[in-house]
């Protein structure tokens, strides 16, 4: 499928996306919005009329010349439920097609118990019954490892201890939704290329920085999954000789070095948080002027700096967005990120930006929201058979 394909995809579904959160518009407010020209917004418009998703309203008022025709939504359009399935709880929220969280809960949940798909199914049946009688397109599920297709969910996890599970299997057969599963960065990866960063540039990187260390990869509009669905993994890139022991069983890991438990482990070596005190402790140390803090997260940014600047010069992203629970300590790690991100580049790149964004608790449940949201019109995705289901919902053939 040629990359020109895949953006009309994104376009697609952002046409959509800004007339559920907007209201109606003219085709000119679209174009200006989405900065598009007007003849791509006439060629898609018309696409969408066709296939039952928008409609033609009344006649937005004129100052002269010919009335402009205001454009809305055909449908309800739907929800999508975003989950986030963590070792100890699930993160959980429903949205609207414009990526709005309409409602969220957080619930506990064991990923070692041996009913656990049975438990995560229940948890989720549970959200869905609480809310409001609305059509639901489906359900996303974003997983802290490797998936083999989003459409399909096998699922490998190290972190969680699962090997091969068919979670997408096992999940649609209890729910009797569409399901489409992926990996938790990659899901952040899809909402910001629907919604964020991704519409204006094709090519970015996310990285995510806490409990561990990953990236989602975005080339010509696409997330890149390579062979396996396992690309970005950059946690697991070894970057130290005998380092400490990582929880894909290697040693010397970026993750192991640099991820939340690393940090909280090497701060309570120093002495500088007791031995039971953790994350918020270490922050709260830096944040009152402790040196030790202070330098442990620079040296923290330093390593992921110049490990990020080794990943720019092998995929070339055009911009790249930092996400994750550990940004809100990014003030420190960012004394160390940006002299070693920025010395280790080519002159020529050494301008790339590099965009922080805030994090809210329900931020990886709503990555995997817009796995579904963004699903119907795209072409790139391995989701198979969800994504016809989706679109199915998406135009009223299916219900609640």
């Amino acid at each position: 499928m040629t990359s020109s394909l895949h953006r009309t995809d994104v376009n697609r579904s952002a046409i959509l996306a800004q007339l559920g959160a907007h209201g109606a518009a003219s085709r000119a407010d679209l174009a200006r919005t989405l900065n598009l020209s007007p003849a791509l917004i006439t060629q898609l418009v018309k696409q969408l009329i066709g296939e039952g998703l928008v409609a033609e309203l009344e006649q937005a008022p004129s100052s002269g010349g010919r009335p402009a025709r205001l454009l809305g939504l055909a449908a309800s359009a739907g929800h999508a439920i975003g989950v986030k399935v963590g070792a100890t709880h699930v993160a959980l929220v429903e949205v609207g097609i414009a990526g709005r969280v309409i409602r969220s809960a957080e619930v506990p949940f064991d990923a070692t118990a041996s009913t656990f798909v049975l438990d995560l199914a229940d948890r989720i049946q549970a959200f869905i019954d609480a809310g409001d009688e609305v059509t639901l397109l489906g359900v996303g599920v974003a997983v802290p490892g490797t998936v083999d297709e989003p459409g399909n969910g096998v699922v490998e996890c190290g972190v969680l201890g699962w090997n091969s599970i068919h979670l997408g299997e096992a999940l649609r057969g209890a729910i009797g939704l569409p399901v489409v599963i992926e990996n938790d960065v990659n899901a952040l990866a899809v909402a910001e290329r629907l919604y964020g960063i991704g519409r204006s540039h094709e090519n970015f990187l996310v990285v995510t920085i806490g409990a561990g260390i990953g990236a989602g990869i975005v080339v010509e509009g696409t997330v890149l999954r390579a062979a396996s669905g396992g690309a970005g993994e950059i946690g697991h890139i070894p970057v130290a000789d005998d380092g400490p022991l990582c929880s894909c069983g290697n040693l010397g890991c970026l993750e192991a070095v640099i991820g939340e438990a690393a940090l909280v482990r090497r701060a309570r070596e120093a002495g500088i948080i007791d031995p039971g005190a953790g994350i918020d402790d270490l922050l709260a140390a830096a944040e009152a002027g402790d040196d030790a803090a202070i330098a442990l997260y620079r040296d923290a940014g330093r390593l992921l700096g110049r490990t990020l600047a080794g990943i720019v010069h092998v995929i070339d992203p055009a911009a790249i967005v930092v996400l994750g629970e550990g940004t809100v300590a990014w003030s420190h790690w960012s004394a160390g990120f940006e002299p070693a991100f920025r010395s280790h580049l080519q002159r020529h790149r050494r301008t790339i930006p590099v965009n922080v964004e805030t994090w809210l608790d329900d931020s990886w449940a709503q990555g995997a929201a817009a796995l579904v949201l963004a699903t119907p019109f795209d072409t790139g995705s391995d989701v198979g058979d969800q994504g016809r289901l989706i679109r199915a919902r998406l135009v009223g053939q299916g219900s609640r």
